[in-house]
C-alpha cells in the first residue's frame, strides 16, 4: 500500500486507513483481529478509534491486538476526545480537564503510552478553542501525543485553530481534520477542503462509502445483516437511502462494472484521490467487507470515468465559494 503524509508533517500514514467503530460491539474480537492482521499484510499502517466507540470497547479491543496480535510499533494508532465520557458537563467537551482525562484514559484501554494522532472529535460551542488547542499542547509536550488533529471542523473553524496554532513557537501544529467525505456528501468542498489546502492539512475522509450506500446494497432496501438494518445505525445509514442518492449509486454501480471491479473499489479510489485527501477510513463489520476496500489500492480511475462521477455528484456551489471572476470595473461600480 502507497503511504502519504499527513498534511505538511512528518507523520507518514498507509494512504487508506482502518476504522474501528464498529470493534466490541458488532465485531468481536476474533473478527477484529482477523482484520488487523489483514490491514497490516496489505501495507496499511493507520488504524483509527475513539474513547466512545462502542463505549470504549474499541480502544480496548485494539489494545489488546496490539499486546498479542500485531506488535505496537508497526502500527500508527489515531483517538479522539470529545464526546460523553463521565458525568457532569466535565464528562464531555473539549475542556482542557476532560480532554486530559480522557486521554488518559484512552492509553489506558490501548495498553500504550502514546498514540501517533489525536483529534478533537468535534467543535465545542461553549468552550474556548484556545483552551482545546493549549490540551493539545500540553499532550503533545508530555509526550503522550505525537502529532494532534481535528475532527468535523469547518472551515472557519479549521482556519482559525489552525492558523492560533501557528501565531507561537512551540504550539502543536494541526496536521489532520477527519471529515465525512464521498460521492454521497461532498459538502466539505465549498470550504473545508481549500483550507486545509491552504493550511497544509491533511483530510482522512470518514465513510468514503457514504454510510454503506455506495456499495449498492441497499438499492432494493436495507438487508437485514447491514447497518442499515442495525438498531444501533439504521437512523446514520437512513439519509442517503433517499431516492436523490440513486442516481450516484447507478453512476458507481455503471463504472464498477465496465472496469470490472467492485463498486467498493470505485468509490474509494474516487475520495482517496481527491484533492488534499491523505487516507479515507474503512470500517469493515466482517474480514471479508475490509478485503473488498483494501483491493481499491490496485484502482485508479481512468480521467473519464472520474469526470462522469464527479458530474453526477456535483455539489451545489454559490456565493461566496464559487465567487465570478471581478474586474475592477465591477468593484466600482
Amino acid at each position: 500500500m502507497k503511504q502519504r503524509h499527513l498534511g505538511r508533517s512528518g507523520l507518514v500514514v498507509s494512504r487508506l486507513a482502518l476504522g474501528t467503530m464498529t470493534w466490541g460491539r458488532d465485531t468481536d474480537e476474533d473478527d477484529a483481529a482477523a482484520q488487523l492482521v489483514a490491514f497490516r499484510e496489505a501495507g496499511g499502517t493507520l488504524v483509527d478509534t475513539a474513547d466512545v466507540y462502542a463505549g470504549g470497547a474499541s480502544e480496548q479491543v485494539l489494545g489488546r491486538l496490539l499486546a498479542d496480535v500485531v506488535p505496537r510499533d508497526e502500527v500508527l494508532v489515531a483517538t479522539k476526545a470529545y464526546g460523553s465520557t463521565g458525568p457532569g458537563p466535565m464528562g464531555r467537551g473539549t475542556s482542557r480537564g476532560h480532554l486530559l482525562s480522557a486521554l488518559d484514559a484512552s492509553l489506558a484501554r490501548l495498553g500504550t503510552d502514546h498514540v501517533d494522532l489525536w483529534q478533537l472529535h468535534a467543535w465545542d460551542p461553549v468552550t474556548p478553542w484556545e483552551e482545546a488547542m493549549a490540551a493539545l499542547d500540553t499532550a503533545v509536550a508530555s509526550g503522550r501525543v505525537r502529532y494532534a488533529g481535528v475532527s468535523n471542523y469547518s472551515g472557519w473553524q479549521l482556519g482559525a485553530t489552525a492558523t492560533w496554532q501557528r501565531a507561537w513557537p512551540g504550539r502543536a501544529a494541526l496536521v489532520g481534520n477527519q471529515v465525512e467525505y464521498s460521492l454521497l456528501q461532498r459538502g466539505v468542498e465549498r470550504e473545508v477542503v481549500p483550507a486545509a489546502q491552504a493550511l497544509g492539512i491533511g483530510l482522512l475522509p470518514w465513510s468514503p462509502l457514504g454510510r454503506g450506500v455506495l456499495t449498492g446494497k441497499y438499492r432494493n432496501g436495507p438487508p437485514a445483516d447491514s447497518r442499515g438494518a442495525s438498531a444501533h445505525f439504521s437512523a446514520f445509514v437512513a439519509p442517503y437511502l433517499a431516492p436523490s442518492a440513486g442516481s450516484v449509486v447507478d453512476a458507481v454501480l455503471t463504472a464498477a462494472d465496465g472496469l470490472g471491479v467492485s463498486p467498493v473499489a470505485v468509490a474509494l479510489a474516487w475520495v482517496r484521490d481527491r484533492p488534499g485527501v491523505v487516507a479515507p477510513i474503512v470500517g469493515a463489520r466482517t474480514s471479508a467487507q475490509l478485503q473488498a476496500s483494501l483491493a481499491a489500492e490496485a484502482v485508479t480511475l481512468p480521467p473519464e470515468i472520474r469526470r462522469a462521477l464527479d458530474d453526477v455528484s456535483a455539489p451545489e456551489l454559490g456565493y461566496p465559494e464559487s465567487s465570478p471572476r471581478w474586474s475592477s470595473d465591477d468593484l466600482e461600480t
